[in-house]
């Protein structure tokens, strides 16, 4: 396979509009992180953190919208184009099914975000002072669920669509009205972490506004026909909820993950809670950048999968995977060699900077533990390939990440990261391993034909 004749270009098209928007949503995280941890209190920060951790696990187990959409919108569009068929009208009904899905489970949110918040915050057991501001928190965010969960949709149908400049507009957008509200509910009107809850809400709501306009432009059709496409043959609902069925128990397995972590964070804790807060706020920097990649991969593969191309599967696997690691490594060096900077600029609480700095090999070592995930994450997505997610994710949540945290309790802290980071290598390697045989399978039927 000749490197230069790869599909660099298609690539990065469509990577580098992601790659910006993405960034946008960690930097947010950033801005709250920073703005709290200059309070008075770490008592803020660890309450955002909590809340911000508990809303992530809510909004990320709804992931598998965002992703089933993208997933069938690019083998859609894939079949489509190879027939040279443009089907708008199936593109559409695509879109409003799985809105009207978002809809419905934002609202039940919603509906019952009490209960919802009263258990997690029981189970994760943090200190009374950071339990009560949570608690408040995590109510007014969960305010804007239907939102979150419909923008998610449409921005997944745009990525599928191979149209990545619309997420950057609504998710830059975003992002840049909520940190301007930040600063005005938090520093300007004393709200300290109510504010940035309210400052999310009102930016969640103007994204959606933005996003559905974007959608009602591409596709005029939808006002016109709305109702046609809202009272589709309920097979079609079906089909959706069993292709996104798979990415939901994955989601879930993660997100498992994530909640754990933080719960034992919170015991050891406000200010490891809050150190751990601002770790993760730069894990997910890198996380979000090399997603830009993934979000392509999901594009691309999805549509080299729908135009029965298994060529240009494999080159769009070499590509992504190549542009992912490069990614990972230029992140790595950067938190290396700016940590002396890095530290000051989220807090200047002595006992919080002190406990950063000494985990902060952690921020080093994981954006090269966590790529390989995050490539073949966006890979899997693409081809539909859910269920062998759905398998690698359980095995390594039970038998990776569970047993290596038992085994280094004594480690504290480190042992929680310990268990993070090689949960997330054994994720890569998993889903590797099964990707080489996908695509030696692929290799080998095209032989045979």
């Amino acid at each position: 396979m000749n490197f230069r004749k790869l599909p660099h270009k298609s690539v990065l098209a469509l990577a580098w509009p992601m790659i910006l928007s993405n960034i946008s949503v960690p930097l947010l995280g950033l801005v709250d992180t920073a703005i709290l941890g200059h309070l008075p209190s770490p008592v803020y920060l660890s309450a955002v953190a909590l809340g911000a951790s508990l809303l992530s696990i809510v909004f990320w187990a709804m992931g598998f919208l965002r992703m089933g959409t993208t997933s069938l919108a690019a083998r859609a569009q894939g079949q489509h184009r190879a027939q040279k068929q443009p089907d708008e009208h199936a593109m559409a009904s695509l879109l409003v099914r799985s809105g009207v899905l978002a809809l419905a489970l934002g609202l039940l949110l919603v509906m019952f975000r009490t209960p919802l918040i009263n258990t997690a915050l029981t189970w994760m057991e943090p200190s009374a002072s950071t339990e009560a501001l949570a608690r408040s928190y995590s109510h007014i965010r969960l305010l804007s669920a239907p939102f979150v969960l419909t923008t998610m949709v449409i921005l997944g149908w745009f990525i599928g669509r191979q149209n990545t400049r619309v997420p950057l507009l609504v998710m830059v957008a975003t992002n840049l009205v909520n940190v301007i509200l930040d600063m005005v509910f938090i520093w300007g009107l004393k709200l300290n972490s109510d504010g940035a809850a309210l400052a999310t809400v009102c930016a969640d709501t103007l994204g959606f506004v933005l996003a559905a306009g974007c959608a009602l432009r591409a596709s005029p059709s939808l006002i016109r026909r709305f109702t046609r496409y809202l009272s589709c043959n309920l097979d079609d609902y079906r089909e959706l909820l069993s292709i996104n069925r798979h990415l939901f128990i994955r989601t879930l397995c993660l997100l498992l993950t994530f909640a754990f972590f933080t719960a034992q964070g919170a015991q050891m804790g406000d200010d490891i809670l809050a150190a751990n807060a601002i770790i993760f706020q730069l894990l997910m920097l890198t996380s979000y950048s090399l997603d830009g990649i993934a979000h392509a991969s999901e594009a691309l593969a999805g549509d080299a999968v729908g135009a029965q191309n298994p060529q240009r599967l494999e080159a769009i696997v070499v590509t992504t995977g190549f542009w992912s690691v490069l990614i990972a490594m230029a992140m790595s060096l950067s938190f290396s060699l700016g940590q002396t900077l890095i530290i000051p600029v989220f807090t200047d609480i002595a006992a919080v900077a002190q406990i950063l700095s000494e985990f902060y090999h952690w921020v080093i070592v994981l954006p090269l533990a966590c790529v390989w995930a995050f490539w073949l994450d966006g890979i899997f997505i693409g081809t539909g390939r859910t269920k062998t997610m759905q398998n690698a994710m359980l095995g390594c949540c039970v038998l990776v990440f569970f047993p290596v945290w038992w085994a280094t309790q004594a480690l504290h802290n480190n042992g929680l990261w310990i268990a993070f980071t090689l949960f997330n290598v054994a994720r890569g390697v998993s889903l590797g391993w099964c990707t080489i045989q996908f695509l030696s399978h692929n290799r080998n039927r095209l032989s045979h034909n």
